[in-house]
């Protein structure tokens, strides 16, 4: 019985924590160090963190949790993110990666990616925790998007399980080209 009971625990889903966050409420102000904030606030070279406040009015953001820099599928999901960078810019739209990386593996990520957007460390989880995406198994966030619009407001949550990362980027450009445009 007891080799029952601990293979029914090996193979349980990893476990996320509550959900924080709703669509249709104003997502959290997020404040952490980042990657090349130049490429989303010229104005702000020499700054060493990114708020998501920084965007209310002007901008929606792309804030996507993925699990670790330097494995395949945040790799494979980065790159595309990269690729339409234009794409989402046209739509008034910054897109910006987080996940439980210190900052210095996130400037590693990038420079090897070549990813021209930011990436957040969030190594204390506080953010991750506060959007309720972290994997309590593992101790990573689990590969969730949230789409938030100019003023704010969250519009869009695809949660860990649907979301693959090839097809992902495009799938988040067709929901804003769609939703919060006028294209």
């Amino acid at each position: 019985m007891f080799t029952a009971i601990l293979s029914l625990a090996l193979y349980a889903p990893a476990v996320e924590e509550p959900a924080k966050v709703e669509v249709g409420k104003p997502a959290p102000n997020v404040e952490l160090e980042a990657t090349q904030i130049e490429k989303v606030l010229p104005d702000k070279k020499d700054a060493k963190t990114l708020a998501l406040e920084d965007f209310k009015g002007k901008k929606n953001v792309v804030l996507f949790f993925y699990p670790k820099a330097m494995t395949p599928g945040c790799t494979v999901e980065s790159c595309g993110f990269r690729d339409r960078i234009k794409k989402f810019d046209d739509l008034d739209t910054v897109v910006i990666g987080i996940s439980t990386d210190n900052l210095t593996n996130q400037r590693k990520f990038t420079e090897k990616e070549n990813l021209n957007f930011p990436l957040l460390a969030d190594p204390e989880k506080k953010v991750t925790k506060e959007f309720g995406v972290l994997n309590t198994d593992r101790g990573v966030a689990n590969r969730v998007t949230f789409v938030i619009d100019k003023a704010g407001v969250l519009r869009k949550i695809y949660r860990s399980g649907t979301v693959k990362p090839n097809k992902h980027p495009d799938e988040v450009l067709g929901f804003i080209k769609e939703n919060l445009t006028g294209k």
